[in-house]
């Protein structure tokens, strides 16, 4: 099952909705008929990489039901100015009713996936992957790493249950990078990885002495981490973050740093220009 078609998406679908409609659609049910059916047409506005369609489908089942959906683009797809997304066909309440919910939903996710696409083609031909974070809008952390996936980026811990980071204030709580990440391996469950965040190769040695996984370098500089990748020389899995952009992010990768993590595919990302159009009765 799509993670788009899950029972906590779809309950989520129903809050949404609960939101917008409140006690009901008092101008759609002032204005339209119950009765009457009718065809719309959701289009893109602007060129972007489409994430996030399926959710048409939910929503306006949530909605009331009884609409058809025929999508013509499909999740990861790039489309140009005026490309038709999908065709609806069906109670007219329904369609309007649900159209706003729909419309932020996709033109959000699709702006995810086009953020990560750029930067997913940036660092192509290298052996580094691009990562998100967990700088995510809150109550749609599930639906936007979808949306970093379908651009082409990876996924991050999804949250703080799935994958030990000990980062600046864990280490400043436990008395240094030594101690931290000897708490950490001493508690971690097995098959858990241990990662810790570093700020300079003194800290490094630190991590690597203590049999840290992974080692996250924070807010270093291309030259700095190129250093540090010759020092760990493969003992460990090594992450980059801080300050990365779509300028420099190539330069990173090419410093033979495993993963970057990169906030800004999901905290910066806005939302794309999407329409819909009621085309007959």
């Amino acid at each position: 099952m799509s993670v788009l078609h899950s029972p906590h998406v779809r309950a989520q679908v129903r809050g949404f909705l609960a939101e917008d409609v409140g006690r009901g659609d008092v101008t759609t049910e002032a204005v339209v008929p119950a009765e009457l059916r009718g065809t719309a047409r959701l289009e893109a506005r602007e060129p972007f990489v489409v994430a996030g369609l399926p959710l048409l489908s939910v929503v306006l089942e949530e909605a009331g039901g009884g609409v058809r959906v025929e999508v013509e683009s499909a999740d990861g797809d790039e489309v140009d100015r005026g490309a038709a997304l999908a065709r609806l066909e069906g109670p007219l309440r329904t369609i309007l009713t649900g159209e706003r919910v729909a419309l932020n939903l996709i033109a959000r996710l699709s702006g995810v996936a086009t953020v990560a696409r750029r930067y997913a083609v940036a660092v192509s031909g290298t052996s580094a992957r691009v990562v998100d974070t967990r700088k995510t809008t809150p109550g749609l952390r599930m639906l936007e790493k979808y949306a970093v996936r379908t651009g082409g980026a990876h996924n991050h811990r999804f949250g703080l249950d799935d994958g030990i980071l000990v980062k600046d204030n864990h280490i400043a709580a436990a008395g240094g990078v030594t101690e931290a990440v000897g708490r950490a391996r001493a508690a971690a469950p097995h098959g858990l990885l241990v990662e810790v965040e570093v700020t300079d190769e003194s800290e490094l040695e630190d991590a690597l002495a203590a049999g840290a996984d992974a080692v996250l370098l924070d807010n270093m500089t291309p030259d700095e981490v190129a250093r540090c990748v010759r020092r760990a020389g493969g003992k460990a899995l090594l992450e980059v973050s801080g300050g990365i952009t779509l300028e420099n992010v190539a330069t990173y990768a090419a410093t033979g740093v495993d993963l970057i993590s990169c906030g800004a595919i999901t905290h910066s990302a806005r939302s794309v220009d999407i329409a819909l159009e009621v085309e007959r009765l």
